[in-house]
């Protein structure tokens, strides 16, 4: 959305918002963030999300399917979530949100597994600025999203320097950083 400069309002919820934002359940049955609605439509799959903002708001963050990449943009964008994201969300759940010994064990295993999964993202990023048509589009927005996920988790120390040079990059956009910005604001909603 701040890529796109569009306007939106944000409510930030303590994690994990099915236990602790009263009546989130009643809004979102499924209890998982991101819950996005634009008009009549509510979604809740971060990449699906962003597929549907570039598709309706046309922003020049896609790319069209007559582009010879536009396979491998799909293909990076649905990566973020499916590949990358998944072993994060146990690791998350098994170390931070559930521990026990023998989850944090799993919670381990699970950190091993999205590290190997960034072994297709390393090798793109050793050469290419950007995952797909070397420029900016919504598939490094949500792969960025899932290494700065491991960041926050304490992952990123394992990240190799193509990578992390990568995320740095992101995290240098100023839609990035009003991205943050706007997590920040005292109502939780964006700036206008």
């Amino acid at each position: 959305l701040e890529e796109m400069q569009l306007d939106y309002d944000l409510e930030v919820m303590p994690f994990p918002p099915r236990f602790l934002h009263p009546g989130y359940l009643e809004v979102n049955v499924l209890g998982t963030v991101p819950y996005f609605v634009d008009g009549e439509h509510h979604m809740t799959e971060s990449t699906g999300i962003c597929h549907y903002l570039v598709e309706k708001y046309n922003q020049g963050l896609g790319i069209q399917p007559s582009e010879p990449e536009y396979g491998a943009y799909l293909n990076w964008l649905y990566h973020s979530d499916a590949t990358l994201t998944f072993p994060q969300t146990l690791y998350l759940r098994y170390t931070q949100l559930e521990p026990d010994e023998t989850k944090a064990l799993v919670g381990e295993d699970y950190k091993k597994w999205y590290l190997s999964r960034l072994r297709m993202l390393n090798t793109r990023v050793t050469d290419h600025e950007f995952l797909a048509a070397d420029r900016f589009t919504i598939a490094d927005i949500a792969c960025g999203y899932a290494l700065y996920l491991g960041e926050n988790l304490g992952i990123s120390e394992f990240y190799k320097p193509p990578t992390l040079a990568y995320l740095e990059r992101l995290k240098g956009r100023p839609g990035f950083a009003r991205a943050q910005q706007a997590q920040q604001a005292p109502d939780a909603s964006h700036p206008d």
